[in-house]
């Protein structure tokens, strides 16, 4: 079924969630991860302190086996955090942990989606920096149907494992697409539609009036939210590595 749903001979792409990801991956290509309520947006803030993030899946014993191999710090939940465990899935208290050189950063989402990209050069892109990311595409020569760019929006995965399609990670897709297509990059129409919800004068208030938003809101996290709708305020574009997702030169 890929072979009608991989949006082949088209530029740009978009697509949600993993399997959206795994349809449109091409070895040649890019993969724009967009997960900013909270992964990318938490990837940015690390990255642009000087950091390497490490995606990875899972939250439990295996992700701790992880970073001691890595010589990494462990990302906690957010009702986790103290002081010998500052940092977490949280781009609030990632501004205001320490920096550390590595941080293994747990996402059932946007992790599992960064391991997707089939060969390609994955980056995290976000509401903080979705102009950045799409003008180094552009530079690079990205967003050809030789060199096609995958927009994927993460979603939240529901309590069974099914996608949650939601507003921010459509925005964040949105804001991305909306700069490469002005560039005259060729998108399906799939990304073609997607690119038209991009609202740059509404998309913070929309993203704290969304379901997303609300929940992190009301549970204390609002200051996550404000981080992730600081609109084009980074300049740095984490791409992944062998050493985890740094700063794009």
């Amino acid at each position: 079924m890929r072979r009608w749903f991989g949006q082949r001979g088209y530029g740009l792409r978009f697509g949600w969630g993993a399997e959206g990801a795994a349809e449109l991956a091409d070895p040649a290509g890019a993969l724009v991860v967009v997960d900013v309520l909270s992964f990318t947006t938490s990837v940015s803030v690390v990255v642009e302190r000087g950091g390497a993030v490490l995606p990875f899946r899972w939250r439990d014993a295996r992700a701790a086996a992880h970073a001691s191999r890595h010589d990494a710090a462990l990302a906690v939940g957010r009702r986790e955090v103290d002081a010998s465990h500052p940092w977490s899935l949280s781009p609030a208290a990632l501004r205001e942990a320490p920096a550390i050189p590595r941080l293994v950063l747990p996402s059932p989402n946007g992790s599992t989606i960064a391991a997707t990209a089939g060969g390609g050069t994955v980056y995290a892109g976000c509401l903080r920096n979705a102009a950045t990311v799409a003008e180094r595409l552009r530079t690079k020569g990205f967003g050809t149907p030789e060199r096609p760019v995958a927009v994927v929006a993460a979603g939240e995965l529901r309590s069974g494992g099914a996608l949650r399609p939601c507003l921010e990670d459509q925005l964040g897709a949105a804001a991305v697409l909306s700069g490469l297509i002005a560039a005259g990059l060729p998108a399906s129409p799939e990304a073609e539609t997607a690119a038209v919800r991009w609202r740059p004068d509404r998309a913070a208030d929309l993203v704290r009036r969304s379901g997303s938003g609300v929940e992190l809101i009301e549970q204390g996290y609002g200051g996550d939210v404000e981080i992730a709708v600081e609109v084009d305020a980074s300049r740095t574009v984490p791409v992944l590595t062998a050493e985890g997702f740094v700063a794009d030169r």
